[in-house]
């Protein structure tokens, strides 16, 4: 049995249950767990024994946990910029609850990410025509658009 064998199942549940508090989840404590060993063992050499290694390996988990919930929550908010920007924009709109909602938030918004907002979605202009009619880059029309998004989601986030 190699070092690193004996480290995993010396260390295993204890970094399990470490996440397992952390999620209150148990398959992504598992998921977590398996991917915090896997690291470990990729970064084996660059273990200093300045800890012990319990604590090293707490350290990669805990970090693991933190990205894996940075993940999931870029993918919700991609997956409700989809909702507000994709294909089914229309049904949202026809929906009056929802549509009241996202032109109750935009109405908070200042300018120009109002005016963007607006130009893009219900005017359907391109970046190049904002850019272009607001003397600016296509790249800043691109940018504000995607910042009135992302108040929008906030604001409506904070109403639910």
């Amino acid at each position: 049995m190699t070092d690193f064998e004996t480290v995993y199942k010396q260390y295993f549940r204890d970094i399990y249950l470490f996440v397992l508090s952390l999620s209150r989840n148990e398959s992504i404590a598992e998921e977590i767990t398996q991917e915090t060993f896997f690291k470990a063992l990729k970064s084996i050499d660059t273990f200093k024994g300045q800890c012990k290694i319990n604590v090293w390996l707490c350290q990669i988990a805990k970090n693991t946990y933190y990205s894996y919930l940075d993940k999931q929550k870029r993918l919700e908010s991609d997956h409700k910029l989809e909702k507000i920007h994709g294909d089914n924009f229309e049904e949202i709109l026809l929906n009056k609850d929802d549509a009241f909602r996202i032109h109750k938030a935009l109405h908070q918004l200042h300018e120009p990410y109002k005016e963007v907002f607006t130009l893009r979605l219900f005017g359907e202009l391109s970046f190049l025509q904002i850019s272009q009619l607001f003397e600016k880059t296509e790249s800043w029309a691109r940018v504000t658009f995607y910042r009135a998004k992302q108040k929008i989601l906030d604001l409506l986030e904070e109403e639910s």
